[in-house]
């Protein structure tokens, strides 16, 4: 009876850049979410106020010489979903060993989440409030500054995602991977946020 060899188990793929960035995408959406809800409960705190109709009361949150440019906040919200179906793009060349476009979505990506970034200080500068001008102000800044930061981050996660690829790295395709999974996670916070902040005010 001969011996057969047997080879040791096969090493468990290793997944800490996925893991990593789930729970950092986990604590970006708990962010949010709590940041948000003491927004609704400064807003529902706030004194009552009959609209403009006289029809019904409404929360005298919003002061009434503010108002929230829609065409900007509308323009971060559809460049961010094109940004989370780019990043997918990225993915799905990575997949495929095609270099080319995974650069290029990568490239897309930086450029989107900066022009992002760009049209947030816009709504800054329409808007002209000062952080202490009052709570909508001071609560206004902290959650939309809060989501400026996310998209930062982001931004930074493409650029080292990037240079990655660039330095031969994209067979690693958990980076890749984890990279499109933070754009989704930081595009789910701003849309929640945009609801309630710019949408419902």
């Amino acid at each position: 009876m001969s011996s057969m060899a047997i080879s040791p188990p096969r090493a468990a793929a290793k997944n800490q850049v996925l893991l990593a960035t789930a729970f950092a995408s986990s604590a970006v959406i708990m962010l949010m979410f709590g940041m948000l809800s003491i927004w609704l409960r400064f807003r529902d705190a706030s004194s009552l106020r009959k609209s403009s109709d006289g029809v019904k009361m409404i929360h005298d949150w919003l002061p009434a010489d503010i108002g929230i440019p829609g065409v900007a906040t509308n323009t971060i919200l559809i460049t961010l979903v094109m940004a989370c179906v780019i990043a997918q793009w990225g993915v799905y060349a990575a997949r495929r060993a095609d270099a080319a476009h995974a650069y290029l979505a990568l490239g897309i990506v930086v450029v989107l989440g900066i022009a992002a970034i760009n049209a947030q200080v816009a709504v800054y500068v329409q808007m002209g409030i000062g952080i202490g001008d009052g709570a909508y102000q001071a609560m206004f800044y902290a959650i939309t500054g809060t989501m400026t930061a996310l998209l930062i981050s982001g931004v930074a996660f493409s650029f080292v995602a990037l240079f990655r690829a660039l330095g031969g790295r994209l067979h690693d395709h958990q980076v890749m991977s984890a990279h499109a999974m933070y754009w989704y996670a930081i595009t789910a916070a701003f849309v929640s946020m945009w609801f309630v902040v710019y949408v419902q005010k």
